[in-house]
């Protein structure tokens, strides 16, 4: 693995290829542009490493010895990985593109590329990375607030999304409309919302989830 970083990092591109001067060269890349990077020789040595929890993105060699950039890219998911991967290689054909695209690649460049096109890949990728976190913070922010809320909280909360008024979902539940106003405006403070459509919105993005 080489390692070419400035201090603390908020983001990463990591670079997977067998052949040593590529690397280095990629190392120097982003360097020029402010861009930490790990590079490593195999997957087996990058899934063995350490790896920061920040955006990234992966630039990834299609053809090396052992495991294929093609066929990590299709296993990334089910191993936890999840961040945008650029394919690179020296061999590519139509086909293979195609299939790194349908496995979502975000870019495929063959060898010899322009850096320029290599680095605005890159840059995407760790935007698009930094949108998925942030999703993913905002989800699991709405999910604790939904665990906060009582059984007949949710109870109440199921029926309301379907858009049943304050009387019908008394009748559903068997209670009172009292409790029913009640029960709705602490989902409403526990869920952290304003308004019945911001209610609606964040209750579909949780409820059975």
């Amino acid at each position: 693995m080489s390692v070419s970083t400035s201090g603390l990092s908020s983001q990463m591109v990591y670079v997977i290829d067998d052949d040593s001067s590529m690397r280095l060269a990629l190392e120097d890349l982003f360097a020029s542009v402010g861009l930490p990077v790990l590079s490593f020789a195999s997957v087996a040595s990058f899934l063995a490493a350490e790896r920061p929890d920040v955006p990234a993105c992966l630039a990834l060699d299609v053809r090396m010895p052992g495991q294929s950039g093609l066929d990590f890219q299709q296993a990334m998911s089910s191993l936890g990985i999840e961040m945008p991967v650029v394919l690179m290689t020296g061999h590519g054909d139509i086909p293979m593109a195609v299939q790194a695209m349908k496995n979502g690649a975000i870019e495929f460049l063959s060898k010899p590329f322009r850096d320029q096109d290599l680095l605005d890949a890159i840059q995407r990728g760790i935007a698009l990375d930094q949108q998925r976190r942030e999703q993913a913070a905002e989800h699991e922010g709405l999910r604790q607030c939904w665990l906060s809320l009582s059984e007949g909280e949710q109870a109440v909360a199921r029926l309301v999304v379907q858009g049943l008024l304050n009387k019908q979902v008394a009748d559903q539940l068997g209670v009172s409309e009292i409790t029913v106003k009640v029960r709705r405006a602490q989902v409403m403070r526990k869920m952290q919302v304003r308004s019945f459509a911001q209610l609606v919105r964040v209750l579909v993005q949780v409820i059975e989830q």
